[in-house]
């Protein structure tokens, strides 16, 4: 009995082209240069190929080797992290949201023909999110982008267009027509829930939060504010047009106005600061927070710990000299826990700390542990009742200026094209029409 060869075709540069090259099944395959990645990717995936249909490459109406959907989201992506990106050059979150579509669609269907990826399969994918939880709106984005992979591919010549144009055929989900998750759409935050936290959060995330309620900028447009940013007007208007905001890859531009309650709230940060720094500062929030902490000690000073000689020489977390978006909303979510702690039951325990010496708060996993997965769905259910971001505060704006001025205005304030786009961020004024009604009705 003939000895099973479990060793590959061998991987070899080829003389006269400095190619990579591969034999399988009697024909010569060129990998592209000699060493490079995109040479190694492709080899392995014809080896997986190769493996997947019985040690023999897969052969249609020529004998060249099938596209995979592998090779579709390799492509892909290596477009989409070069396209996705701002004017400065870092990556916008879009890299994210097509990351966790196609690692999904790689473990359902990576190794078939991409040329058979039809609406069944995308129905397929579809049920695979709705199975994960996902919600109703995150599952229809998401399909929308798998699309969008299809019909990039089809516009480089890689597939059919005739397969974009059947995946288009398949309906998004209807709220209460299918088996996904619902989530309320978020409105404006009640006052007492923004003034529940003032207490537990530092004055420059208290300030940002004040500057969107009055003017309405994005969370990204005001974390980076600088000095040099800002252009007064006049002593009652001052105005910033940021070079990065959400639409400028479309070209459009994008003003903020601070009316006089917000140019004084920024005067407390322009003065005495260099023109390029940040106006927002961890940095300055954590020194503020150790000059209160100094403030109230008991101790007297000359007994016990000197000031700053307890610290770490080299902590591995520093402070940074500006927000971001994420640590911008991280900050509001924890002091809406401590604004509005969970029952008892679902808090988060304290535990005997290693050594016997104090408590500490258990961990994350003996946390979910002890809660199990009903108690921590309940968790989850008061944290959406209980926590909100702070890009709810453009509705906020939003709805007081439509209040004030009408729809028109908020539209232009809010920097959006769209009246369609504003009316889901300014609500409509009820009260109103309640007045009316009571006067004809």
């Amino acid at each position: 009995m003939p000895r099973l060869n479990d060793r590959h075709p061998k991987y070899r540069r080829h003389r006269h082209s400095g190619q990579a090259i591969v034999t399988l099944d009697g024909k010569d395959h060129y990998l592209g240069p000699h060493g490079s990645q995109t040479s190694i990717r492709e080899y392995d995936r014809l080896i997986a190929e190769r493996l997947a249909h019985g040690r023999r490459l897969p052969v249609g109406d020529s004998t060249a080797p099938a596209l995979t959907v592998n090779h579709v989201i390799l492509k892909f992506f290596e477009h989409a992290e070069s396209y996705y990106r701002r004017a400065d050059g870092t990556p916008t979150s879009e890299v994210d949201n097509y990351r966790q579509l196609l690692r999904v669609l790689r473990q359902l269907y990576g190794h078939t023909p991409a040329a058979d990826f039809g609406p069944c399969a995308l129905k397929a994918v579809r049920e695979h999110m709705i199975g994960q939880n996902w919600c109703r709106r995150s599952i229809n984005k998401q399909v929308h982008r798998l699309c969008a992979v299809f019909k990039w591919a089809a516009a480089e010549e890689m597939l059919p267009a005739s397969i974009y144009a059947q995946l288009k055929t398949v309906a998004p989900l209807k709220r209460g027509r299918c088996a996904a998750r619902e989530t309320p759409r978020k409105g404006t935050v009640p006052e007492e829930m923004i003034t529940a936290i003032q207490p537990h959060v530092s004055e420059q995330v208290w300030d940002m939060i004040q500057l969107q309620r009055l003017s309405g900028p994005r969370p990204g447009e005001l974390v980076f504010l600088r000095p040099l940013d800002l252009k007064p007007v006049d002593e009652e208007l001052w105005v910033h047009e940021p070079a990065q905001h959400k639409t400028a890859w479309r070209e459009h531009t994008r003003t903020i106005r601070f009316g006089p309650k917000a140019i004084a709230i920024l005067m407390k940060y322009v003065s005495n600061r260099p023109v390029d720094a940040y106006l927002f500062s961890p940095t300055d929030a954590e020194e503020v927070r150790r000059a209160k902490v100094h403030q109230a000690r008991k101790t007297p000073p000359e007994l016990g710990n000197n000031i700053g000689t307890n610290r770490k020489h080299n902590p591995r977390r520093r402070p940074r000299d500006h927000y971001d978006v994420g640590s911008y909303r991280r900050a509001i979510q924890r002091a809406c826990d401590q604004a509005f702690p969970p029952p008892p039951e679902l808090a988060r325990h304290e535990v005997p700390a290693k050594h016997g010496h104090g408590t500490r708060p258990e961990t994350k996993a003996a946390w979910m542990t002890r809660l199990g997965p009903d108690g921590w769905a309940k968790l989850k259910e008061w944290w959406r009742a209980h926590r909100w971001s702070p890009h709810r505060l453009r509705k906020n704006a939003g709805t007081e200026i439509r209040k004030h001025s009408g729809v028109e205005m908020a539209k232009t304030i809010l920097g959006q094209r769209s009246i369609a786009v504003t009316e889901l961020y300014a609500e409509r004024d009820e009260r109103k029409a309640e007045e009316i009604i009571r006067r004809i009705g």
